[in-house]
């Protein structure tokens, strides 16, 4: 009787919920704050996100939504808008009150505000999930949408690549980047497709590239094909074990603003339709399930990788090793062609899964074989890196729940003997409070190839750590998120010529008022050590550097059609020993989105101004659909872009960007063949979306 009447009180909050149902697709289901967080923490200039699996998902389940009286935990992870401590309290509330009554119920389980549900609700329903039916694979394939995307770029101003074509060093293609994928899928239970991409530089039906594109993939994918049979792949595909310290393809998230989301999710087995051309497998995999407790995972994989070819076979003469590989993707130039596929590498997989109730215990395998030896160049940071023809690695990984409280981790194993583990704990201590607490342990000589575990540091290896993250929800609308994170590398490593050290901590002020405004205030610091170059030694030697960010952002929905979003950011690093370093960035979004007419824009005008590229700033920017653009920031100057998007009917759209960047300090924009001898560097695009 209690519970009748508290949901009779919330229904009657129905109003604050309703705006929220949306006319096709829900804006940034996914925080593009993590796709900048983690651009920030590998230091790189720019990602590959794999992340359009994730909003084909997403519209899936906007048709057909997910049954919160029936789903299990991996289905709650696979939607991937909720963290292990909302899923673990929405599955502790269903244990003990029994199922849902209507989705309003959410309102009472910790963690669970309005904001949160407002973004979850179009993608959940109490009733009616796809386990009501089974279609045949037959149905699938006939009844399922079908899209078809062809998008085209280049950069306006001529680069060196382009300027003496002649040259043996020039790049051997135009410089129009092209992409086309068509893909099938039934929901989330079938996907099939193919993707194809030239970037820019590369041949298109001529030289290497005689076949059209430069990069083609193909994938079928069967989900929940009855209950035995959980996943299929064939051809590419990606997998990941436990917490990544074996294995783990596809986007993961690491330190970012939710302080909580530390913990690996995604299932072992999943399609793979991006462009990126080395983050993915190609072969079979299967996900078979025992019994009602035990799953078992295999896949195998067989496919060509570019290396850096270093040596000569005296008997043969053929390439005998060779020094790294190449993820860029690109084949511009002769010698980027010469190491395109010229390495084989197979990987195999076995994993055991056993789930009852709260508790999940996993036994993981992988074995790579390459047909060429990785040989590396000898540098006192690399000698316990692996090297050699094959690698294998076993780990345990485990997740376990009582009440509030969820406790995952994953010990693995290296041939050579080293031994990694990584452990957490995610509490609900409070209706209002939630922590997160991770120690990593990872020796400088334990080798995995396929490694993205959690971490200051990529690939699981010379690390060891402590992480404590609190997420506190004072009053309604308004979150703090927290985090302290303090590490060690016992060994060298790049740019550090001594076992050195690092704290980071991050404190984030966030206030969200229905779904008219949200803002944020947000101070950041890291203190890690690196090499110091300017000193009158003969050596380097460690200095403590500081990186300081403070971020401030305001999203205000003026009307339905129209919404502002303004951000400001301003930074300083200092290595103690050369200059103080300063910066800032100041953003200005536009979003047209008019009710009930088919054309619509977003526009952005930026001006930032840092003494030098260790102070700059990451934005995420609204781009053609299912593309990502985050670019860094630094230097002195402007940046400017365009987005045009019309859909004169459901089924089609048609867009356009312009995008230019502005440098007012420097004549020439980038480096080598990608130079452009001027101040500005202009990029276009279009792009066709076809469903049916």
């Amino acid at each position: 009787m209690r519970r009748t009447i508290t949901l009779f009180i919330l229904l009657g909050s129905v109003g604050l919920l309703r705006a929220q149902q949306p006319d096709s697709t829900v804006a940034d289901p996914i925080p593009t704050d993590l796709l900048e967080d983690f651009l920030q923490n590998s230091g790189a200039e720019s990602g590959d996100f794999d992340l359009n699996g994730q909003f084909d998902l997403l519209a899936a389940f906007q048709k057909r939504p997910l049954n919160i009286n029936r789903c299990d935990e991996a289905d709650l992870r696979e939607l991937g808008l909720l963290n292990d401590i909302q899923i673990n309290n929405l599955m502790q509330y269903r244990n003990v009150a029994g199922p849902f009554l209507a989705l309003y119920e959410l309102q009472v389980i910790p963690g669970f505000d309005l904001p949160l549900i407002r973004r979850i609700l179009p993608y959940l329903s109490t009733g009616g999930d796809l386990d009501d039916f089974q279609a045949s694979l037959l149905e699938m394939i006939s009844d399922g949408r079908n899209e078809v995307q062809l998008r085209w770029s280049r950069v306006l101003e001529e680069q060196a690549g382009y300027a003496q074509p002649e040259s043996a060093q020039s790049y051997l293609g135009d410089p129009n980047q092209l992409f086309l994928r068509w893909r099938h899928t039934y929901y989330n239970r079938l996907s099939l497709g193919i993707t194809a991409e030239k970037d820019r530089g590369e041949a298109f039906f001529k030289g290497n590239n005689s076949k059209g594109f430069d990069f083609y993939s193909a994938h079928f994918f069967l989900n929940n094909y009855r209950k035995k049979l959980k996943s299929l792949a064939l051809g590419d595909f990606n997998a990941s074990f436990g917490q990544g310290l074996i294995l783990f393809s596809g986007f993961s998230t690491g330190k970012s603003a939710y302080s909580t989301l530390v913990k690996r999710n995604a299932r072992n087995l999943r399609p793979y339709a991006s462009a990126n051309e080395a983050n993915y497998l190609r072969g079979a995999g299967i996900t078979y399930a025992l019994n009602s407790n035990l799953d078992l995972t295999a896949f195998v994989s067989s496919r060509l990788r570019d290396g850096n070819l270093t040596g000569l076979d005296t008997l043969d003469e053929e390439v005998a090793n060779f020094s790294s590989f190449i993820d860029a993707g690109f084949h511009r130039t002769a010698r980027e062609i010469e190491d395109k596929n010229s390495v084989r590498q197979n990987l195999g997989g076995l994993s055991l899964q056993y789930q009852n109730g709260g508790y999940r215990l996993g036994l993981n395998n992988v074995y790579h074989r390459f047909d060429k030896a990785l040989t590396l160049t000898p540098q006192p940071y690399n000698r316990f890196f692996f090297q050699g023809q094959s690698l294998f690695n076993s780990s345990l990984d485990y997740s376990a729940r009582w009440g509030n409280v969820n406790a995952f981790g994953e010990t693995a194993w290296s041939d050579n003997g080293a031994v990694a583990t990584i452990n957490g704990l995610l509490m609900t201590l409070d209706r209002r409070v939630d922590a997160a607490l991770v120690y990593r342990h990872y020796p400088r000589n334990y080798q995995a190839l396929g490694a993205s575990a959690f971490g200051e540091t990529d690939g699981g290896r010379n690390e060891e750590g402590l992480y404590m993250g609190l997420e506190l929800r004072p009053r309604t609308g308004w979150t703090v998120n927290a985090y302290y994170d303090v590490w060690r590398h016992p060994w060298l490593r790049f740019q550090a010529d001594a076992p050195s050290r690092g704290t980071e901590w991050r404190l984030r002020l966030t206030y969200e008022k229905r779904r008219r405004m949200r803002a944020f205030v947000e101070l950041r610091q890291e203190n890690k050590e690196e090499n110091s170059f300017e000193n009158a030694t003969a050596y380097n030697f460690l200095t403590p550097t500081r990186l300081l960010q403070l971020r401030t952002y305001v999203s205000n929905q003026v009307s339905k059609a129209l919404e502002l979003r303004t951000r400001a950011d301003w930074g300083y690093w200092d290595d103690g020993v050369g200059p103080q370093e300063f910066g800032f960035a100041v953003v200005q979004d536009v979003i047209v989105h008019p009710i009930g007419f088919p054309l619509s824009f977003s526009t952005r005008f930026a001006l930032f101004d840092t003494d030098s590229y260790n102070v700059r700033f990451y934005y995420y920017e609204n781009d053609l659909l299912n593309t990502f653009s985050i670019p860094p920031y630094y230097n002195r100057g402007s940046r400017f872009y365009f987005n045009l998007r019309y859909r004169p009917v459901s089924a089609l759209t048609i867009e356009a960007r312009f995008a230019q960047t502005f440098w007012s300090n420097q004549t020439e924009i980038g480096t080598g063949l990608e130079a452009i001898n001027g101040q500005v560097r202009t990029q276009v695009s279009a792009q066709v979306k076809y469903v049916f």
